[in-house]
């Protein structure tokens, strides 16, 4: 390969291809080649991830489940595996790390890396993207894509350029050849509702856009979005790759498949999504200081409710407790509430503050048993222990009723 392949470049947009699918094809080999989608059942199920085979179809992620069958009557439907997806991007970050310090998340399935101080050692950076491309194949057995350029905004529209399963190079003198034919939505940070204002003022590509004064383009969609989008239709981005800083917050929801006002089941989903958070705090090292509980009602009206804990946490027992005693502080009785969620927030490094002991506190506790299921999952799998309680959730239909007959309260369900 030719070292003057990437003269000018050293930023690498890596977007995994079709991530949460192809790590259930990976988990399943037998539905490799077909059209595979992730996401919920039942009439409120949304897709979150779909194979190239299913996309082909017009299935695409945010789409209902419901018209993504409709539209590919033969996929493969699966539910998503969070904790999975999350070890794989894990594994994935350490590969870019070792490359290069500095490494830009932008979601668990891409990231920018700066390999200017890779080059003496592995090479350009087009080297550096086709090692790296078959690195987390031969790692993880799926594909990503890559996009090199001399700035963060052109590397992420090569990487789109490049899927699925390859690798784009935009050099400086071709950079208006390769942005300005492209559509204005495509350039990254234009949303729905400000490619509608561009599309009415006629401007349709991005040279359409480069072309309009600033001043103009300022007027239609605000002074710093229209000075932005100017610089960026020229190639011009000065935003550096910044390493990733601490997260800092954490959370699950769960949209159910009918409208529920029976505070056991919602009790029973706080639960469940209070481990799934804890479980994620534990997996990154994190302890929160306030714990959220989110709350959608039938008409999409959302409430939220936060506390902040005396002593930082990554228990679930102690997550519910509090989510538990927020909710049960709004006073809903039967009112008809569409999702919950639970989220940790003000997250410190677990290892920052110490915990705090009580008094006649059993040496080994709640902490100790969900760590010890931590253990469990990772060897047997996800779910493979859990509270009581929780036993039949995985069971219930989206319509809220268990395969075995069993009501959504939980009777018969000891």
């Amino acid at each position: 390969m030719s070292s003057l392949r990437a003269v000018g470049c050293t930023v690498l947009h890596v977007d995994m291809d079709a991530f949460f699918a192809s790590v259930e094809v990976r988990r399943r080999p037998e539905l490799a080649g077909t059209p595979v989608v992730v996401g919920g059942a039942g009439n409120r199920g949304v897709v979150t991830s779909a194979t190239y085979e299913a996309r082909r179809y017009g299935v695409h992620a945010a789409m209902p489940t419901s018209r993504a069958l409709r539209l590919c009557p033969t996929a493969t439907v699966l539910p998503g595996d969070m904790a999975l997806y999350a070890e794989v991007s894990r594994s994935v970050m350490a590969l870019f790390r070792s490359i290069t310090p500095l490494v830009e998340p932008l979601s668990l399935d891409e990231a920018f890396l700066d390999v200017a101080g890779a080059g003496r050692r592995l090479g350009d950076a087009a080297e550096i993207g086709e090692y790296l491309r078959a690195r987390v194949h031969d790692e993880q057995g799926i594909t990503c894509s890559v996009g090199v350029a001399g700035t963060k905004s052109l590397a992420k529209l090569a990487s789109t350029a490049a899927k699925p399963d390859g690798l784009r190079v935009v050099r400086p003198a071709e950079v208006m050849g390769f942005l300005h034919p492209l559509p204005v939505g495509a350039l990254w940070g234009v949303g729905a509702k400000t490619e509608e204002v561009l599309l009415r003022l006629g401007l349709r590509t991005v040279g359409d856009l480069a072309h309009v004064p600033v001043r103009t383009l300022q007027r239609a969609v605000g002074t710093a979005a229209g000075a932005h989008l100017h610089e960026l239709s020229w190639g011009r981005d000065p935003r550096r790759v910044v390493p990733d800083e601490p997260e800092r917050s954490t959370g699950h929801e769960e949209t159910f498949g009918t409208d529920v006002d029976d505070p056991a089941v919602i009790h029973r989903e706080l639960l469940r999504l209070s481990e799934r958070t804890a479980g994620r705090l534990r997996s990154g090292g994190w302890l929160a200081r306030t714990v959220t509980v989110k709350v959608r009602f039938a008409d999409f009206a959302t409430i939220t409710r936060s506390r902040t804990l005396d002593v930082p946490t990554d228990v679930g027992q102690e997550l519910y407790d509090t989510a538990r005693a927020l909710f049960d502080a709004l006073g809903l009785e039967r009112a008809r509430i569409r999702l919950v969620g639970v989220r940790a927030e003000r997250l410190v490094p677990a290892g920052s503050t110490p915990r705090q002991l009580q008094l006649g506190a059993r040496e080994r506790g709640r902490r100790e048993a969900e760590l010890a299921a931590d253990r469990a999952a990772r060897r047997f799998g996800a779910g493979a222990v859990r509270p009581a309680t929780l036993l039949h959730r995985d069971g219930l239909h989206r319509d809220g009723l268990h395969r075995d007959g069993l009501h959504r309260d939980g009777r018969g369900a000891r």
